[in-house]
């Protein structure tokens, strides 16, 4: 018996020597891209800020953050919002009697931050901040609490715009984010872990970084920090010295999901021209110039066969779109707009988000060997320099659009409607998502928004709508309507 204890101590001691021995030699994690926001679910004008005058204050030869950071908590703010979302789940009898997944809605509480941009009190966060949200409620750093509506979202750069009633608020300034340079102290302010009003210092450490992080249609062009964020400081104010807004905190790279070094924002200059359009229109209206473009590196270049390294590569020009009538090639390299240079995509996406559909600018090129200039004006993903807004029916909390002549040849249909933006209400509810195209509703066929209205407005206890998503899936949705 004393033998086999023995024995046993000795295998015991060896498993936990090897245990330790593959831990110092584990292979470091992937880095990861994570949205900055506090989340737990739960089983039950051009210019809107108000001007101010600031200056750059100096002790003792280093730059004193008091002034910036002093104004700067008045003008952050918690927003708190609580919502549902649609999850699917299967038991073990699924696989028995082959009943399939079942939805089921589930409650979610999530916190970040918001700064106020106007005295009237627009407050402009992270679209992933707010995108489940039936309630949101800000509270402000003197500790007042008000409900907020939605004005507008904006899924391509992740930043939405919300109101509460009121005046005098104190408003953050706009900065321009083209001024910053690398190696500017910055400031970033929010409300990591649920901690109110928390400052933390920084240096800008590249600009016009992208990171994939999102679907192909999003703009990324971020400012990159290493001032300390964590999750719940998404949507909160990066500001420089002088207290001017200059990003709104996004997103940080991370192993464990909290801050280890950078952090992501968006430039407050692609941030101004959203909230101006979403207050304006109810919609950003983008800006492009019809082409596809490739980085340049040397692996590209030679396979390009090209010589220079500066700019981008144009690798296909859209027929009828703003670059084709400046008569902009395939082959082209793009080296500056309006004259500020260009060395890589985010650059040129974040200089052509600030631009609306019918604004004109100057391209600078190079096509064999020679210099050329173009002048451009940008278009609409329609080719076309004019919108029409989408129409909201608050009984189904959704705007909707027709569908364009482009789009009916693309799904080979005649007329429909499509689900252009969701807020909180009946179809969220149900699972539908934007992008849906309605087909028919109780079985008539829906060709325009006023015969959605008209079927809607007559429906009696519930509609069965049918439709498809652009990936080609057919699906049937029940809706209460009374």
């Amino acid at each position: 018996m004393k033998r086999f204890f023995e024995l046993l101590s000795v295998a015991l001691i060896s498993a936990i020597g090897v245990v330790w021995f593959m831990s110092l030699n584990q292979e470091e994690e992937p880095t990861s891209v994570t949205p900055l926001i506090d989340q737990v679910q739960q089983d039950d004008s051009k210019n809107y800020v108000t001007p101010q005058t600031r200056q750059k204050v100096v002790y003792n030869g280093n730059v004193n953050f008091t002034q910036a950071a002093k104004s700067a908590l008045d003008q952050v703010v918690h927003v708190m919002s609580s919502g549902s979302q649609t999850v699917r789940y299967n038991s073990p009898l699924d696989f028995i009697f082959g009943q399939g997944s079942v939805k089921e809605l589930v409650p979610t509480l999530s916190s970040g931050s918001g700064v106020i941009i106007s005295e009237d009190g627009y407050i402009v966060t992270n679209n992933h901040v707010i995108e489940n949200a039936n309630e949101i409620e800000i509270i402000l750093n003197n500790k007042q609490s008000y409900k907020a509506k939605i004005i507008g979202r904006d899924k391509t750069t992740d930043l939405a715009l919300l109101k509460i009633n009121g005046k005098g608020f104190s408003a953050m300034p706009y900065g321009n984010s083209e001024d910053i340079e690398i190696g500017e102290w910055v400031l970033a302010i929010g409300n990591p872990f649920n901690l109110n009003s928390t400052v933390t210092a920084g240096i800008v450490s590249a600009k016009a970084r992208s990171l994939g992080m999102s679907s192909k249609t999003s703009l990324e062009s971020f400012i990159q920090t290493d001032a300390a964020v964590n999750p719940g400081n998404s949507g909160g104010a990066l500001i420089n010295t002088q207290g001017e807004l200059i990003g709104i905190n996004t997103a940080i790279a991370s192993r464990t999901g909290s801050y280890v070094g950078y952090s992501f924002a968006v430039p407050v200059n692609i941030v101004k021209k959203v909230v101006a359009d979403l207050i304006e229109f109810g919609e950003v209206r983008r800006a492009l110039m019809g082409i596809s473009i490739y980085e340049l590196n040397a692996q590209t270049a030679q396979r390009l066969g090209v010589e220079n390294l500066q700019g981008v590569y144009v690798g296909e020009v859209y027929k009828n779109g703003a670059a084709d009538e400046a008569n902009i090639k395939k082959g082209d390299i793009i080296t500056a707009i309006n004259s500020t240079p260009i060395t890589n995509s985010s650059e040129l996406f974040e200089k052509i988000g600030v631009y609306s559909p019918g604004d004109k600018i100057k391209v600078t090129i190079i096509r064999d060997k020679e210099e050329l200039t173009f002048d451009l004006t940008l278009k609409n993903q329609y080719n076309s320099t004019s919108f029409s807004n989408a129409e909201p029916i608050d009984d189904l909390g959704a705007k909707f659009k027709e569908l364009n002549q482009s789009e009916c040849q693309k799904y080979r249909i005649d007329k429909a409607v499509k689900v252009f933006e969701l807020y909180p209400g009946k179809l969220m509810k149900q699972g539908v998502k934007e992008g849906f195209i309605i087909t028919k509703i109780n079985h008539k066929r829906i060709r325009s928004i006023a015969t959605l209205k008209k079927v809607i407005g007559q429906a009696r206890g519930g509609v069965l709508i049918e439709g498809f998503y652009p990936n080609g899936s057919i699906v049937y949705y029940a809706v209460g309507i009374n």
